[in-house]
């Protein structure tokens, strides 16, 4: 039987393979046609599951989070959370870290084509796969219909994902439904009608997805159900204001209370559209904040009460990586654990300030969040630097951008801690046990609180929900409160970025970063269209600034 190898248009003629088993690697060049999607449960292998293989990465640009120089550097780098000093001849790299700190990126810079090909991959790979799933319909009428809407519903929900990440990143994105459809044929839509379609696309499967959870063994681990659509939907209400803003450089925004949308019958506002999947994930879910917030990043999270949708991790089943902690901790420090390290990015200034670092109000979640100071290492013995003597001491507060030079240029900075450290974990660490977590409830209630708080309510009560388990005193839910809590709940969980364009403060100057000029426009909120896309399609404009 004649064997197919399928080849997708990817906007930049990337030639593709797909996977045969959930995130297993397996060369869909090896199956034909018929083996692929032939039979319902093939089809359910290769055209819904083997979407996952994708959300998670071990190379960079690949993976929503757990790799570099893709969409996690991009929404965590250039934001005043966190830093990738240059460390003497270590860490320059063509100056990319310092230029995503400064957000001097440029249309050439690698990373972002790169991001922009591994999203609209998995866009293009969804666009084929629900071909396949109408096309075993057509050949199957005797097939439940409602298993095949299934599919389409999850398949669908999984594009979606991937265009809200496109549409944050990249502000204008074409929006592609067919994989047959010709790159002439490609146009920039406007930020509002991209998210004007994903809005309609996960309202479509939100209605029809499984209310199960995501996040814990079983059938539906690791896949997109109700919930997850759900927080999306709320995540994107949240950010109206920004995105039905098609012009984000005029200063001039829409107002949240006068954005409709009809919803189940009901008309809403941005903010109360926002609440309405807010409670609807609290109620009918049965989500519970954890006691403890470390119970969320421990090896075992996946018995969390909180976690809505991570990235399954286990170094023997999946080939997923999160290597945060082995590219932050220092060499000695990784050594000490039993693995290696890079001694690379770390926290800034202004995030130790937000968490009161070193002054008897200091945010308990900072010990659970950041190494610092004196590091002990797994037998509760002082990790020793080279010499064998002097005991591994980070020195937060002596961070900055360059540190050539510095007698801290290997120990400045408070590092990557936010992950329980897993002993048996591959890689040097990267290949750990502890699943990825992109979505949870402590999120969820300070978006509560903050669509609350900007319709006029009081949002005190998911706020002081928030503080109470570190054991804080409730404090009133304003936006500036509401922000930091954001800071010092969510460090390292890559939404700072998605915050301050928000807040409308993510251009604003701050240690070791001079405004850049126009930048008050506000341009840099969105990242430059990649140049070779521009190239290919010579009609597209530029988004302004760049």
């Amino acid at each position: 039987m004649k064997r197919i190898t399928y080849i997708i248009l990817v906007l930049s003629a990337i030639t593709l393979t797909a996977c045969n088993d959930f995130l297993e690697e397996k060369q869909r060049s090896a199956l034909t046609e018929e083996e692929a999607y032939g039979s319902l449960s093939a089809l359910k292998n290769n055209a819904v599951l083997s979407l996952y293989n994708y959300i998670g990465g071990n190379t960079n640009s690949q993976g929503l989070q757990g790799t570099g120089r893709g969409v996690y550097d991009l929404n965590t780098m250039t934001t005043d959370e966190a830093i990738t000093p240059i460390r003497g001849g270590d860490w320059y790299d063509g100056g990319f870290w310092e230029h995503l700190f400064l957000h001097s990126w440029g249309p050439s810079t690698a990373a972002l084509e790169d991001t922009w090909n591994y999203l609209f991959k998995v866009v293009m790979l969804s666009n084929k796969y629900l071909e396949q799933v109408e096309n075993f319909r057509e050949k199957h009428p005797e097939v439940s219909p409602f298993t095949i809407d299934d599919y389409i519903a999850e398949i669908r929900a999984v594009r979606a994902m991937f265009y809200f990440y496109l549409m944050d990143l990249f502000g204008r994105v074409p929006i592609v439904k067919s994989s047959k459809m010709s790159s002439s044929d490609m146009t920039l839509a406007k930020r509002s009608e991209v998210f004007d379609f994903i809005v309609k696309e996960l309202l479509y499967a939100d209605e029809r997805l499984i209310d199960a959870k995501s996040n814990t063994f079983g059938e539906y681990y690791g896949r997109i159900t109700s919930p997850v659509t759900s927080f999306l939907l709320a995540k994107l209400f949240l950010n109206a204001e920004i995105y039905l803003d098609d012009d984000w450089t005029d200063g001039v925004y829409p107002d949240g209370k006068k954005i409709t949308f009809n919803l189940r019958d009901q008309k809403m506002n941005a903010w109360e559209a926002c609440q309405y999947f807010c409670n609807k994930i609290e109620n009918d879910f049965g989500y519970e904040l954890e006691t403890f917030f470390t119970t969320n990043f421990c090896t075992t999270n996946e018995t969390s009460t909180e976690n809505i949708f991570t990235i399954p991790m286990d170094p023997n089943l999946y080939s997923n990586w999160n290597i945060y902690f082995f590219r932050s901790r220092n060499c000695c420090h990784g050594s000490a654990l039993g693995g290696g390290s890079e001694n690379g990015p770390c926290a800034t200034i202004e995030t130790l300030r937000t968490f009161k670092y070193g002054t008897p109000e200091e945010d308990d979640r900072f010990l659970s969040t950041f190494y610092a100071d004196t590091i002990y290492g797994a037998n509760g013995s002082y990790v020793m630097m080279d010499d064998g003597v002097t005991p591994l001491v980070y020195y937060p507060w002596e961070v900055k951008l360059n540190l050539t030079g510095s007698p801290y240029v290997e120990l400045a900075g408070a590092r990557f801690g936010k992950y329980e450290h897993d002993p048996n974990a591959n890689a040097d660490g990267r290949a750990c046990h502890n699943d990825i977590v992109l979505f949870r409830l402590a999120d969820l209630l300070l978006m509560q609180a903050e669509a609350k708080v900007r319709n006029g309510e009081n949002g005190n009560e998911e706020l002081n929900r928030v503080r109470e388990r570190s054991s804080l005193p409730a404090i009133e839910a304003t936006l500036d409160n509401i922000l930091t809590e954001r800071a010092l709940e969510l460090a390292w969980e890559g939404w700072r970025r998605n915050d301050l364009v928000r807040y409308h403060l993510y251009t604003r100057p701050y240690t070791d970063r001079p405004q850049l000029p126009n930048e008050a426009s506000g341009y840099t909120t969105v990242f430059p269209i990649p140049s070779t896309m521009l190239d290919l399609h010579p009609t597209w404009k530029q988004n302004p600034g760049y």
